[in-house]
C-alpha cells in the first residue's frame, strides 16, 4: 500500500506501539503480501463464511500491525477468549493481558465492535418489532451478551409498537444492576413511549432469572400500569442464549 505523503505527520500513537513494526520505507515481505493478498481475495469472494475465526481476525489486524505476520497473535486470541465475538468484546484491561496486542490492535478491535453494534441497532431503530423481533433480539446479543458486568437497557416503543429509542438505564457489577422503577416508567413519559422491552443481561453466562429480577418486574410493570404503559416484555441476554418472561408466563 502506498503510504499519504504527509504520514510522517500520523499521530505517534501509530508509530510508537509496541505491537507494530517501526513505520519506514520497508515493505513487508513477499511471503506476508501474498498471504494477506489471498487471504483478501477468499473473504471477498466468498464472505465471512469462507475464512475461519481466526483468519477473519488476521484480516482486522491487517491495519493495526501492518508489516509482521499476525496469524500467531490471531491464534492466540482465539485461544484466549473463545470465538471471535468474544474477542472484538472483550475489554480493553483483558486485551491487553495477551502478549503482542497493544492500543492499536485494541483500537481496530473496538472499531469493529462500534460497527457490528451500530449496524445491528440499525436494523431495528424505527421499526415495528413485532415483525423484526430477531433482528431486536440479534442487536441485544451483540450489544449485551460478552459484557462482564450487568447492564440494564430499556427499548421505548410508540402507539404502533415501533421502536423509538434504546437508552441504557443502568450498570452495575457482575451479579447486580440497579433499576429504579420510578426513572423508568419517568423516562418513557419523557419519550412519549406507550411500550417497553426491558433488557439486561447475566454475565455468568445463564439467563435463568433471579428473584431479584423477577420483583423489579413486576414493580416496573405494576408503576407502568398506573399510567398506561404496556411492558411487552423482559429479556435476560446470557452468553449465547436468552430467557423472555412473557415466554415463560412471568408477565
Amino acid at each position: 500500500m502506498t503510504e499519504h505523503p504527509h504520514m510522517a505527520e500520523a499521530p505517534l500513537l501509530f508509530r510508537t506501539l509496541s505491537d507494530e513494526a517501526p513505520v519506514t520505507g520497508a515493505k513487508a515481505p513477499s511471503y506476508l503480501r501474498d498471504h494477506r493478498k489471498r487471504l483478501r481475495e477468499r473473504f471477498m469472494k466468498g464472505g465471512s463464511a469462507a475464512v475461519a475465526d481466526y483468519e477473519m481476525l488476521e484480516l482486522v489486524l491487517f491495519r493495526a500491525i501492518p508489516r509482521q505476520d499476525v496469524k500467531p497473535l490471531a491464534r492466540a486470541l482465539i485461544d484466549h477468549f473463545g470465538d471471535f465475538g468474544r474477542v472484538i468484546s472483550a475489554p480493553a484491561a483483558q486485551l491487553r493481558g495477551v502478549s503482542g496486542v497493544g492500543e492499536a490492535v485494541i483500537c481496530e478491535l473496538k472499531i469493529v465492535e462500534g460497527a457490528a453494534q451500530r449496524l445491528a441497532r440499525a436494523k431495528v431503530m424505527q421499526r415495528a418489532v413485532i415483525s423484526s423481533w430477531d433482528a431486536v433480539l440479534d442487536y441485544c446479543h451483540t450489544v449485551m451478551a460478552h459484557r462482564e458486568i450487568e447492564q440494564f437497557r430499556i427499548l421505548f416503543l410508540d402507539r404502533k409498537n415501533v421502536l423509538i429509542a434504546d437508552e441504557e438505564q443502568a450498570r452495575g457489577t457482575v451479579d447486580h444492576v440497579p433499576v429504579y422503577p420510578r426513572e423508568v416508567v419517568k423516562r418513557a413519559l419523557e419519550l412519549n413511549a406507550s411500550a417497553l422491552i426491558l433488557v439486561h443481561n447475566h454475565p455468568s453466562g445463564d439467563p435463568t432469572p433471579s428473584e431479584a429480577d423477577i420483583s423489579v418486574t413486576q414493580q416496573i410493570e405494576a408503576a407502568a400500569k398506573v399510567l398506561g404503559l404496556s411492558l411487552h416484555d423482559h429479556l435476560i441476554i446470557g452468553k449465547s442464549s436468552e430467557l423472555s418472561f412473557r415466554a415463560e408466563g412471568l408477565l
